[in-house]
């Protein structure tokens, strides 16, 4: 097995990714959009944005090194594997990663990313784990139901009589006509698909912890799946695969389809169908920065989301379309938030003029950037100038500050346990210094 690890948002030379040539091959200067139907990519949100799909890779070159992006997560292809882990951690574990994907997909704490290092089972888990987060938001439209064709011979006829089977069943004639009818029906290639899926999750080691998250959801497809026998699974499995749902409506049930296929080729290559393509799961690491900070924030902030396209404000009358982070939600104390994966000393330039700009729009007198602190400094307090060079008049306006407050990201602990209780405590201490921003008090 050749195995690389690497870290987001860094710079490579083209030899260490020398011993896997077909990763490197397949994924390297290519986009989310053109790579979507062998990676799962989370989240699936991220396909309805056309600048992040047209522009977002895994891996790019430039000046004759490979950088990575803000994309975390695994990647295997044949005896190759890829591991990206965030770059805010510490050591051989990727406690941060995981300690993300808990708190914003709300997974029980059983996910092991870094012990005894195996890839496919990473990948594996980390598809399961999805399942009953993509399970539940399909759900939410009701069972999926389409049109079947049913077979019958009876005397009723309420179909069309399909003459071979009727001269195969009916001679000589007994009364009986065989026909068949189009009807809508719960049981169908789709809930037969999730329906395996869940059979297959319930014999994996924490299968049954995680269907417990959806056991109300998994009761109803169980109950509407009466044709379910295990050895159909291979016959589904290709049926969906030829037919992906297009239906706007049913894009969630579209993406459940997606992961459940996934989940179930796995199986597939292990019990040796055929050769394997490349496969994985990818992370957005500033999407999952972004709503873990909402996690925290939520009780005193909007959070307008750019790429579901949910809470969008305008600059102007109708036009200027905007989505700030974060929104406080006391008119008084106006406070705009905007989460950055990304270094303190990395956050200039554009970022000040968005953030400026949008603290300009909401009457706000404060803008904070919250990003992840790897280093002793917890914020840096700025005050917008005044005045200018030219009539050397230029003095600080204390009546507007823009704020950089790091949320420290533990490092060097070896027990991911004790990393939970560290960056709880750390929390706690962000939000004391928020709490004295919103006061004005000083921090």
């Amino acid at each position: 097995m050749k195995i690389v690890k690497i870290k987001d948002n860094s710079k490579y030379s083209e030899n260490e990714f020398s011993e896997i040539p077909k990763i490197t091959d397949k994924i390297l200067n290519y986009t989310l959009g053109f790579l979507e139907n062998d990676l799962f990519i989370f989240p699936e949100m991220l396909k309805n944005s056309e600048d992040i799909i047209k522009k977002q890779k895994i891996l790019e070159t430039r000046n004759d090194n490979i950088h990575s992006t803000n994309i975390m997560g695994f990647i295997g292809c044949e005896n190759e594997r890829l591991t990206i882990k965030s770059r805010f951690s510490n050591g051989e574990n990727d406690w941060f990663f995981q300690y993300l994907l808990e708190s914003v997909l709300n997974l029980p704490n059983v996910l092991k990313l870094n012990n005894e290092y195996n890839q496919d089972n990473n990948s594996l888990d980390l598809l399961m784990f999805l399942f009953p987060y993509y399970l539940k938001t399909a759900m939410r439209k009701g069972v999926f139901k389409t049109y079947i064709k049913n077979q019958y011979n009876d005397m009723n006829i309420k179909g069309i009589i399909d003459i071979p089977r009727h001269i195969n069943k009916n001679i000589p004639f007994i009364g009986n006509v065989a026909y068949n009818k189009r009807e809508f029906s719960y049981d169908n290639y789709i809930t037969e698909l999730i329906r395996h899926t869940i059979e297959f999750i319930k014999k994996e080691k924490y299968g049954q912890i995680l269907l417990r998250q959806v056991k109300d959801e998994v009761e109803i497809v169980v109950n509407s799946t009466n044709n379910y026998q295990f050895f159909d699974r291979k016959n589904f499995l290709i049926e969906n695969k030829k037919n992906p749902l297009r239906h706007a409506y049913y894009h969630e049930y579209r993406t459940l389809q997606r992961l459940c296929i996934m989940i179930l080729q796995y199986e597939k290559h292990q019990i040796g169908y055929g050769n394997r393509e490349i496969n994985g799961i990818l992370f957005d690491g500033a999407w999952l920065w972004e709503e873990y900070i909402n996690l925290l924030l939520k009780d005193n902030f909007y959070h307008p989301k750019n790429k579901s396209k949910e809470g969008k404000q305008y600059l102007f009358n109708s036009t200027g379309e905007i989505y700030p982070d974060f929104i406080s939600k006391n008119p008084e104390n106006r406070i705009i938030a905007d989460a950055k994966y990304k270094p303190k000393e990395n956050i200039a330039n554009k970022d000040y003029l968005q953030v400026l700009a949008y603290m300009f729009r909401f009457d706000a007198k404060t803008g904070i950037y919250i990003y992840p602190n790897d280093k002793e400094e917890k914020y840096e307090l700025m005050y917008i100038n005044s005045g200018t060079t030219y009539e050397n008049n230029v003095t600080k306006n204390e009546d507007i500050s823009v704020i950089k407050l790091g949320l420290e990201i533990p490092k060097d602990i070896e027990d991911y346990k004790d990393f939970c209780v560290e960056i709880q405590r750390n929390e706690e201490t962000f939000l004391k210094i928020l709490e004295n921003i919103f006061k004005k008090e000083k921090i």
